[in-house]
């Protein structure tokens, strides 16, 4: 049977297409079983970035909320601020306590001031009074000698013998009153330890006040992008309480999940290819930065345990931590899926 001379043009047309179809498919094929052998490659991978949430360090009544939902912030920008006006109070009240403490301390010191001056007066009178009382042993020693020859009268002797003991009664007196000045020095110099520690707690206490009252104002702790808005003005606060989450857009990585069987050879340092699925026409560059110790399973809540039931084998996923190393990842958000490739060694 031959083919009508209308009906040859359709047919070329059709057998070429085909060839070109056949052609691109096996240079397809090719490409791919060519890039398989040179690359281990997984889209089982995600951008990831820390997003921490903001806590309350007080609790108090929400004064104004700062930042709007998915805006960028900058460290050290105010996010909310709380109603102040009872920490502000304890600040004082604080405050208060130091100064009295720091006025008995001062008031303590003008004691013992005064004391050593008094004694200074205890030792010179003790002083005094033993130098008469070396005066009068003098005076018996030679009214006895004279007693001897007969010089003096017995009522003399005695009345020196009186005057000794009265000098002698000075000096203890004195040595006492002395004694007792250093003791009670002793004593408030103790009382001026104990308010030392007294004005030291309450100095760390003023010290919490006024951190407290620092914590009425909450900054972002980082530069990124805030998270959904959940609290309002006029909203009370618990410490501790999360209020909104910021994500930290400077520092970013892929958590990719190679199979195990594609894991050996790769190392610390090795560059990676990441194309991201949202992006087209480009091609971001990153390394690896760590290489998990143990599969995905084995971090789990409830590892699979293969030694019950029926076992079935199933290729198990090492996890890659990969760092981008682009300066320019603006557009690469944490979460979005890319497709990793990492270039076999020695290849």
């Amino acid at each position: 049977m031959t083919t009508s001379p209308a009906k040859r043009p359709l047919t070329i047309i059709l057998t070429v297409f085909a060839l070109v179809i056949i052609a691109g498919a096996a240079c397809f094929f090719v490409f791919y079983f060519l890039k398989g052998s040179r690359y281990q490659e997984t889209n089982d991978a995600q951008v990831e970035s820390y997003i921490n949430p903001v806590s309350a360090r007080v609790g108090g009544y929400i004064r104004s909320v700062r930042f709007g939902e998915h805006e960028p912030v900058k460290e050290g920008d105010t996010l909310v601020t709380l109603d102040d006006r009872e920490y502000r109070q304890r600040v004082l009240e604080a405050e208060a306590a130091v100064d009295d403490a720091i006025a008995q301390v001062n008031v303590l010191n003008a004691g013992i001031t005064s004391l050593q001056a008094a004694s200074k007066v205890n030792k010179d009178q003790a002083e005094g009074a033993k130098a008469r009382l070396v005066l009068q042993q003098s005076d018996i020693r030679r009214y006895k000698n004279l007693m001897r020859e007969e010089a003096v009268t017995g009522s003399d002797l005695d009345a020196v013998q009186s005057r000794y003991d009265v000098s002698r009664s000075d000096y203890s007196g004195a040595l006492n009153n002395l004694q007792a000045s250093y003791a009670k020095i002793a004593e408030l110099k103790t009382r001026r330890a104990l308010l030392a520690a007294d004005l030291k707690r309450k100095n760390a206490l003023l010290e919490l006040a006024r951190i407290n009252l620092g914590y009425t104002v909450i900054r972002a702790p980082y530069s990124g992008r805030m998270g959904r808005k959940s609290i309002q003005e006029g909203q009370q606060i618990q410490p501790g309480q999360p209020l909104v989450s910021i994500v930290n857009e400077r520092d970013k990585w892929i958590t990719a999940n190679f199979k195990e069987t594609q894991v050996n050879g790769m190392y610390i340092g090795q560059s990676v290819e990441i194309r991201v699925d949202a992006i087209d026409n480009v091609v971001y560059r990153g390394r690896i930065e760590a290489i998990s110790a143990s599969t995905g399973a084995k971090f789990s809540l409830l590892p699979p345990d293969n030694a019950t039931g029926n076992f079935v084998k199933v290729v198990q996923r090492i996890p890659v931590k990969i760092r981008f190393t682009d300066k320019d990842i603006t557009a690469v958000k944490a979460g979005m899926n890319v497709l990793v490739a990492v270039e076999n060694k020695g290849i």
